[in-house]
């Protein structure tokens, strides 16, 4: 892949992102893999069936997923590699894996709200990325939720795709997005998923498993700051994965991020990651999202140079 496909590819995201027009008529390549798994789901995970064979049928649920994604991405490559300028066609195809405009587009509503002091739409916007309680959210914690958000999907939505474009062209990246999406719909540990959704979770930590570590470095690097609280506070996370970019983002901005959170009414203890202000602004969601965009400008070098290395 010597042609500048993850660099094109970013540059149509940019550009593009995926319209909202576009997503009413087609929907989006992320829906067919949810609509499978949900199909799976529904067959192979009922309660009557025995946690054991659950957790195999879990494993067959990856590796179909897995077939599906790699098979598409591979005819797409080979179909395309006979045609002039075929590279465009792969970068065509790569580009809606990657979701830099996505999140940004995501994110700034949340600042916006808090800025103006509409803390009913904040919650509402930062509801939509992040998957807690947010009704009793004051302002401090949406604006640390939007930014845990903003930080680890920078990993899950921007360098992981690129990394498995990079490493193995169009099947990693949708076969990252395959597992990906498998993981955020079943990789739960409650008892209705533990079982079938066993193989999905652990699939995605070992695809995350690098990219999760350039996310939290790129953060530090383009900030020029948070390395102590990245080398530190990275493992407090329940994850093996999302607290490298968090605490990355933590230390840049010199924010606490993380603490305690409510899902399904129930109070988690989480530890803090970070150790700077405890109360989030408005201002840090901006700075955040600087530092987000600058992080990705640095996708872009990187993606840029290796396509001119190869």
């Amino acid at each position: 892949m010597a042609e500048p496909v993850a660099l094109a590819a970013l540059a149509l995201d940019a550009g593009l992102g995926w319209p909202g027009w576009l997503y009413a008529r087609i929907g989006h390549p992320v829906g067919g893999f949810a609509r499978l798994i949900a199909a799976c789901e529904r067959h192979w995970n009922r309660p009557e069936v025995p946690e054991a064979r659950r957790r195999v049928l879990g494993v067959v649920t990856v590796l179909l997923l897995l077939l599906v994604a790699v098979g598409a991405g591979w005819a797409i490559e080979h179909l395309a590699a006979g045609l002039p300028g075929g590279w465009l066609i792969v970068a065509l195809a790569a580009f809606p894996g990657i979701a830099q405009r996505s999140l940004y587009e995501h994110v700034v509503p949340v600042a916006s709200a808090l800025a103006r002091g509409d803390v009913a739409t904040a919650r509402t916007r930062v509801g939509y990325i992040v998957g807690r309680d947010t009704a009793q959210l004051d302002p401090s914690a949406i604006a640390r939720a939007a930014l845990e958000s903003l930080a680890e999907s920078f990993c899950d939505g921007i360098v992981a795709p690129l990394f498995w474009l990079l490493v193995a062209g169009l099947p990693g990246l949708w076969a990252y997005k395959a597992i990906n999406t498998a993981d955020s719909l079943i990789g739960h540990r409650e008892p209705r998923w533990r079982a079938f959704g066993w193989a999905a979770a652990r699939t995605d930590d070992l695809m995350n498993l690098l990219p999760s570590r350039l996310s939290g470095l790129a953060l530090c690097l383009v900030a020029g700051r948070g390395w102590r609280v990245l080398h530190r506070d990275a493992h407090k996370h329940a994850s093996p994965n999302a607290g490298w970019p968090e605490a990355a983002m933590s230390g840049a901005l010199d924010v606490r991020l993380a603490g305690p959170v409510a899902y399904d009414g129930v109070l988690h203890a989480k530890p803090w990651i970070g150790e700077g202000r405890a109360e989030a602004t408005p201002q840090d969601v901006r700075r955040g999202l600087t530092l987000y965009v600058r992080a990705c400008a640095l996708l872009w070098l990187v993606a840029g140079g290796i396509a001119w290395l190869r």
